[in-house]
Formats: structure tokens, C-alpha cells, sequence
């Protein structure tokens, strides 16, 4: 159920490469030319499921893996219609994830493991306890089910392309951009191809994938500035990265997609151990990728994807901002220490305390 997502058609030509004879729900308004025509199309509406249940009648599946639509009301209905059933949830599961200022200090757990605290009431994430709740009814229907905690999806045919904010820019003739804290966010992210191969891992090995949940992700995280210095380097361009505190640099607001800049790293370790995961794409060259996409096949300006992205581009502001920000800090008084401080006698990196011994 979906395939014209950015997983979806990975997914789909993997299942078709094992042999599977594929019947793909969605709704039809949207067509992808990587779906080969051998492929079934029940065009239907998975967010109803009267709809949806005419649309399949009395028809059993071997394998089910819903991407979409309702995904507690389809549980049930697959109920005695499937032999595995695989679903697909989100990262704001977790205590945190969305309100990092449940935790004091004030941040999610760096990483966060599958067994970790989840959401556990709404007054403190709506959504977070929605996907808990949903969880819970997935394993109440099916106890054999392969859950995925999914992070922010990239790559093509993303609704949300977090890449744009930094590939528009570029494309604009801009030459800097800001970022909080030097850019030295950490969050889990998925390239699509990676995240689909880590639901086809499961479904080559059912014996591991039984009843579990896993966390998803590339298997580097990268930090904000490295994705904008990967994406300028594929694009032949050069950003200047305008590094200002968090509470100041409004314009990355979209770029981090929450209210606070602490990290949101998902652990990984049980997807790697029991199913055997890594990169299909190593995220530095799927960043890339993305990028040079995005320049082939750009969101249309004010489209659903910059809505939906909520960054307004407003580069006078930005200009504005950028040089209130450098004038504060020319202005900055020379502060003296009777003696420097030092990056303690262990460091032995460039800029650190000279040798003092005669030995090597």
C-alpha cells in the first residue's frame, strides 16, 4: 500500500526482484515511470476503508507492507488476509522526539535505541502518542508483524525536501547561508533506496524480522554543515555558512524542522545485528544525489513542497539579518586572559600546546 513515495518504488522492484507477483494500492494520482508495467494497480482510497476493502474483496496476500492509508483500521482488516504483514510508522514514537523539553536538561537521548521511552500521553505529543497507539494496535492484530520507526525520508518524490531550502539558494546566485551553532545539528535521516532495502532485508529473513520493531537510517549521520558543504560541492558552488545562535538564525528554522536545536540520532545497532543492514547508498553520495535531482526536477516556486517546507526565501531579511549579525560581532571588544586557555594536555591536534620533550 503507497509506492509512489520515495521508498515506494524501491520497495516494489525489490519484491519483483524476489519473485513476487505485486498488486500496489494507492490512489492513482500520482504515477511513477520506475514501476514496470507488469506491475497490478488497485487504484483506491487506503484512507477509507469501506473503499478500500470493496476495491480488494476477498483477495489474501502472502506479504502485505503498508506505507500509508489508515494503518490501524487496514491492521485489522488484514487480519487472516496476509501471512506477514509489514508496516511503516515514524521516529516521533519517542519520548522527546518532538518536545525535547520532556527531558531536563532539555534533549532526546543520544542514540535512541529501539527500547527506549516512548510518548505516553497526548497532553505531551499529540502525534507521538498517535503513532504509539497505532503501533500498539498493529501488534494487536498482527503479534508476528515487522514494524519500521522511519526518520525524515530524502530523496526523490519527497513532499518535504529539507535539500531544497539549500539547492534553491544555490540555484538563486546565492553565496551564504545561515546556519545556528555552526551547523552542528545531528539528526537521523534516510536516504529512500536505503530505507526500502532495510524493509526487504526483513522480508528476506522472517525468522529475525518476527514480531519486532526497528529503527531505520543511513548509517552516517551527518551533521547540517556537512550536508551543505556536500550539496555546494556537487552543485560546483561555493556557500559561505553565516554561523549565528540558534534563538537569531530564523531562515535554518526549516532546515531543522523543530523548536529546539538539540540532536535527534537513532540507534541502529538492531537493524545492522539482526537483519544484517548497511548502506545501500553511503549518505554523503545519496545527499548528492538528492541534490543533483532536486536541480533536474525543481519544486515549483510557492508549489506544495515550499508550502509544506515553510521557508519563505526571503533573502532581503536574510541580508539584513547577516549583516546585523557580522556588524555585532566586529563590534565585539578584545578580551585579554592572563594566560589563554587550552584544550587540555591531551589534545595534540593542530593549534594545541607545542611539544615540550625531546622524544617522539
Amino acid at each position: 500500500m503507497g509506492g509512489t513515495g520515495p521508498t515506494g518504488h524501491f520497495i516494489v522492484n525489490g519484491l519483483r526482484d524476489r519473485g513476487f507477483s505485486i498488486a500496489m494500492l494507492h490512489t492513482g494520482r500520482h504515477e511513477l515511470e520506475e514501476i514496470p508495467p507488469d506491475v497490478e494497480h488497485i487504484h483506491t482510497d487506503p484512507f477509507d476503508i469501506e473503499v478500500m476493502a470493496g476495491a480488494l474483496g476477498d483477495r489474501n496476500f502472502d506479504v502485505a507492507i503498508v506505507c500509508y492509508g489508515r494503518l490501524r483500521r487496514i491492521a485489522e482488516w488484514l487480519v487472516g488476509r496476509t501471512e506477514r504483514f509489514f508496516s511503516i510508522g515514524g521516529a516521533p514514537a519517542y519520548r522527546g522526539f518532538n518536545h525535547p523539553r520532556l527531558f531536563s536538561p532539555a534533549g532526546l537521548p543520544v542514540p535512541v535505541p529501539e527500547d527506549a521511552e516512548l510518548v505516553s500521553s497526548e497532553p505531551d505529543d499529540p502525534k507521538g502518542w498517535r503513532i504509539v497507539r497505532t503501533e500498539q494496535a498493529v501488534f494487536r492484530a498482527h503479534p508476528s508483524a515487522t514494524h519500521f520507526r522511519y526518520p525524515i525520508v530524502y530523496g526523490p518524490y519527497q513532499l518535504l525536501p529539507r535539500e531544497w531550502c539549500i539547492v534553491r539558494r544555490i540555484l538563486d546566485g546565492r553565496r551564504h547561508i545561515i546556519l545556528p551553532d555552526d551547523g552542528l545539528h545531528l539528526q537521523t535521516y534516510g536516504y529512500a533506496e536505503n530505507l526500502a532495502h532495510a524493509v526487504l532485508l526483513a522480508v528476506d529473513q522472517p525468522e529475525a524480522a518476527c514480531g519486532q520493531i526497528f529503527n531505520c537510517g543511513d548509517d552516517e549521520v551527518l551533521t547540517l554543515r556537512q550536508v551543505v558543504e556536500i550539496i555546494a560541492d556537487a552543485l560546483g558552488a561555493r556557500l559561505e555558512i553565516v554561523s549565528m545562535p540558534w534563538r537569531l538564525a530564523k531562515p535554518a528554522r526549516p532546515l531543522i524542522g523543530m523548536t529546539e536545536n538539540t540532536h535527534r540520532v537513532m540507534d541502529l545497532a538492531k537493524l545492522r545485528r539482526d537483519l544484517g543492514y548497511r548502506d545501500v547508498v553511503p549518505a554523503r553520495e545519496a545527499i548528492a544525489r538528492t541534490a543533483r535531482w532536486l536541480v533536474e526536477n525543481p519544486p515549483s516556486r510557492g508549489g506544495v513542497e515550499e508550502t509544506a517546507l515553510t521557508d519563505p526565501f526571503d533573502y532581503a531579511a536574510e541580508d539584513r539579518l547577516i549583516g546585523a549579525w557580522k556588524s555585532a560581532i566586529a563590534s565585539m571588544p578584545e578580551v585579554r586572559f592572563e594566560t589563554d586557555p587550552g584544550y587540555t594536555l591531551a589534545y595534540s591536534g593542530p593549534g594545541g600546546r607545542a611539544r615540550t620533550g625531546e622524544f617522539e
